[in-house]
């Protein structure tokens, strides 16, 4: 399988909602439910001031995360994909169309959720976007990352995007912790 060369562009991802609404099967793959729930007990706090989830997609996982938190940004780079989250999440959860790193949110954040994103990121793109989490991070805060270890035609695989983030943010957020490394690599950063 040939891997794209340059990060995917949000026309790509347009193109996938606009075909299919729910193209990854967030709604009714077990996969993506276990991989949630996985997610959410990752979470070393109870409550989060402001998060911030890239990629959140139609906001299955919004939906989920958004009860733990004050504010929630969820970001996406389809403006079909924000429609269908929006109507269906809670009102302290604020959705944006953004593609990164172009348009990464201004903003401080104890919570930085980037869930099967940072593979569709060619390796300079994913770096200035390891650093614009870093300068956007709370004292404290964690970031959590989760990664689909199969094969793909993606700019990265799950396990080059883990290892080149975990490169970029190790000085600031020392504490690495892999919590699942079978089928999916899910891992959370923090200061201490």
């Amino acid at each position: 399988m040939t891997r794209k060369s340059t990060t995917l562009s949000a026309d790509y991802f347009e193109e996938k909602y606009k075909a299919d609404i729910d193209p990854w099967r967030f709604r009714s793959s077990d996969y993506e439910h276990v991989k949630y729930q996985a997610t959410l007990e990752s979470l070393t706090k109870g409550r989060y001031v402001s998060a911030l989830e890239v990629g959140c997609s139609i906001g299955v996982f919004t939906k989920l995360l958004g009860p733990r938190c004050d504010h929630l940004l969820a970001l996406d780079a389809s403006a079909t994909a924000i429609a269908v989250a929006k109507a269906s999440n809670d009102s302290n959860v604020e959705f944006r169309i953004a593609a990164l790193p172009a348009e990464f949110p201004e903003g401080r954040f104890d919570l930085i959720v980037l869930s099967e994103v940072l593979y569709y990121f060619a390796a300079p793109d994913l770096d200035r976007v390891a650093r614009l989490c870093l300068g956007s991070l709370s004292p404290g805060g964690e970031i959590i990352l989760c990664h689909w270890l199969g094969e793909t035609d993606y700019p990265l695989s799950g396990i080059e995007a883990s290892e080149r983030f975990a490169r970029q943010v190790k000085e600031a957020l020392p504490v690495r912790s892999i919590l699942q490394d079978a089928v999916y690599r899910l891992e959370r950063y923090s200061a201490g």
